[in-house]
């Protein structure tokens, strides 16, 4: 039983870093500073969402709009927490999940993306790096790289098609508001 999990995950993997039923973003490095609005762009280089960083809050904002104006996500700081940690909102302005960065522990495995429903989700590589996976149950479902693009401040995220794409952008950029503070 245990043999054919590891063999399914290994197979999902697999599948996975070959790019099927995988769609891959364009992303801006520290994209995320205060008051830029920036697009995220897809493999053809068609916009596809819309990032609104907001300014003059007591709360580091980001706000994920369609192409039409709809806001599918948005992406919020927890002031005076002791661990750092970022919620992430559906369209609606419910929690739909919770970013933490663990206070201690070893540096490939910092991360985790709390949902309210369903498996909570696992990040692990050098988000400093943008070089990382998001995994659920051991099951890729999103991977952060450089190495696609030349552009020095350029990054892809490749996300499975069975995962909701502006939860994983959402956590996305949350990592790297996390990761790069004051940018």
């Amino acid at each position: 039983m245990m043999f054919d999990d590891r063999r399914a995950r290994r197979q999902a993997n697999r599948a996975f870093d070959h790019g099927e039923g995988v769609t891959r973003y364009r992303m801006r490095q520290k994209a995320v500073s205060f008051g830029d609005d920036y697009w995220v762009d897809d493999a053809s280089g068609e916009h596809v969402y819309k990032v609104n960083g907001k300014v003059l809050r007591l709360r580091r904002t980001w706000s994920i709009e369609d192409r039409q104006g709809n806001r599918v996500a948005r992406v919020q700081s927890r002031p005076v927490r002791i661990k750092d940690s970022m919620e992430i909102e559906d369209a609606a302005g419910n929690r739909i999940a919770l970013v933490k960065q663990a206070l201690v522990g070893p540096v490939r495995d910092r991360w985790r993306i709390k949902r309210n429903s369903g498996e909570d989700l696992r990040v692990r590589g050098s988000v400093l790096d943008h070089e990382y996976t998001v995994e659920r149950g051991g099951i890729k479902v999103a991977e952060v790289s450089k190495k696609w693009f030349r552009l020095r401040d350029t990054y892809g995220l490749d996300v499975a098609d069975t995962t909701d794409h502006a939860t994983i952008l959402a956590a996305a950029i949350a990592i790297d508001a996390m990761t790069h503070p004051g940018t």
